[in-house]
């Protein structure tokens, strides 16, 4: 399951309560899946690398995506750790198809499946810039990393693993291991 609305804490706990196999992800995207993983290893072993700068977010989604993108929250927190203070109001979320178009330069034929991501960061004294950027066009990225999470769940049902929840990190994990070089 891929989805960043409803009760986390209840959907956890009903899947863990069925004694099931289960995948469960705010972020199917393998490939951004990978980036926040990145962004968490790099707080984890730099916090408060950042300590004093100023962070600006940009996110763009479709018009009908309500709520605030789970990866942005994701990655802000990573910044948090590296020493960066963010008020989670003061994030531009643009939702309108012509402001899109116009000032994220989101492709015309993608505003209906879009994820636009902007992470800006300065220095104190404004002498240093730092920018993260995702932008992903359409939906197929989020298949691809769907149909992955299946084969994978699908493979520990098969070997006859641990029953319990997965996330798409473990998915990572065991294609990063399996590949060969």
């Amino acid at each position: 399951m891929g989805t960043t609305g409803g009760n986390k804490h209840l959907l956890y706990k009903s899947v863990q309560d069925s004694k099931n196999y289960a995948l469960i992800s705010p972020q199917m995207g393998k490939q951004v899946v990978a980036f926040v993983a990145a962004m968490k290893i790099m707080a984890e072993q730099f916090p408060g690398a950042f300590s004093g700068y100023h962070l600006e977010v940009l996110e763009s989604h479709q018009a009908g995506k309500l709520d605030t993108s789970g990866t942005a929250k994701d990655v802000i927190a990573c910044f948090e750790k590296l020493g960066v203070s963010y008020d989670m109001n003061r994030m531009v979320k643009i939702r309108d198809p012509e402001q899109q178009l116009e000032m994220v330069g989101v492709p015309e034929e993608h505003i209906q499946g879009h994820a636009f991501h902007l992470y800006h960061l300065t220095s104190p004294d404004d002498s240093v810039s730092f920018e993260f950027q995702h932008n992903v066009c359409g939906r197929s990225i989020y298949a691809e990393g769907t149909i992955d999470a299946a084969m994978f769940l699908h493979r520990k049902v098969q070997s006859k693993d641990s029953k319990r929840i997965y996330n798409m990190d473990d998915v990572l994990r065991e294609e990063t291991c399996h590949k060969a070089y």
